[in-house]
């Protein structure tokens, strides 16, 4: 379980002030609850999953994290650009304690990089940097799988692998996915979290989290429904 109790998070404004991304929020992250978080760009999600994951530390408040996480997997990736996709594979491989050999094989198939595979990731598309990243997290068995649009690259043979690793990781772990895809959202999430001026609501129907996402894209004003704990 992941809890947050009484957390806030801001970061200082260029002109002043601050940008408040969470305020004395408090819920829980369950196990086996799939949940898709929705928000305006700069409403904080990436901020959100470093939270979770630990890459950041709140400002007041307690994080509790109980399971194994894995890093914030978005287009940025977590993976260095002098190594080359290979190293990059064996170095996370190691650092979680993994067969080198199974977890590059896997990445290999899942990847389909062929041989970019041995060149520097500094030289990958986004699109690339993002598949290999993918692969090497799905590689590794964590309780807690977090996942910043990465799902949404490629084409749409690659879009099939994904959903079916991401089926297989369902049976036991647990997925917190940040997209801007409504259809992504339904095919993996139980429910859905909307971040909005500082607050976090969660909606027991993912549906209802799309509706009130939406809503908001359309008027640009907070909404005003009643907030859950996962």
């Amino acid at each position: 379980m992941i809890i947050f109790d009484n957390v806030s998070k801001a970061f200082p404004r260029p002109g002043g002030g601050k940008k408040i991304i969470l305020d004395k929020f408090s819920a829980a992250f369950r196990p086996g609850i799939n949940v898709g978080i929705l928000g305006r760009n700069g409403a904080g999600k990436s901020t959100l999953m470093n939270l979770i994951s630990g890459g950041d530390l709140p400002d007041s408040g307690h994080i509790i994290r109980e399971g194994k996480i894995s890093w914030p997997l978005g287009f940025n990736g977590g993976v260095h650009g002098k190594l080359t996709g290979a190293q990059n594979t064996r170095f996370i491989a190691d650092i979680y304690g993994k067969s080198r050999r199974k977890v590059l094989d896997f990445v290999a198939e899942f990847s389909e990089l062929g041989p970019y595979l041995d060149m520097p990731v500094r030289t990958y598309s986004a699109g690339m940097k993002a598949r290999l990243a993918f692969g090497i997290c799905m590689a590794i068995e964590f309780e807690y799988y977090l996942i910043d649009e990465v799902i949404a690259v490629g084409d749409s043979t690659f879009k099939k692998k994904c959903k079916e690793v991401f089926d297989q990781r369902r049976e036991n772990a647990t997925l917190l996915l940040v997209s801007h895809s409504a259809g992504l959202l339904r095919s993996f999430c139980d429910i859905g979290g909307v971040m909005n001026d500082g607050h976090l609501t969660f909606y027991n129907d993912i549906e209802e989290a799309i509706e009130v996402h939406e809503e908001i894209l359309r008027t640009s004003r907070p909404t005003s429904r009643r907030r859950r704990s996962a």
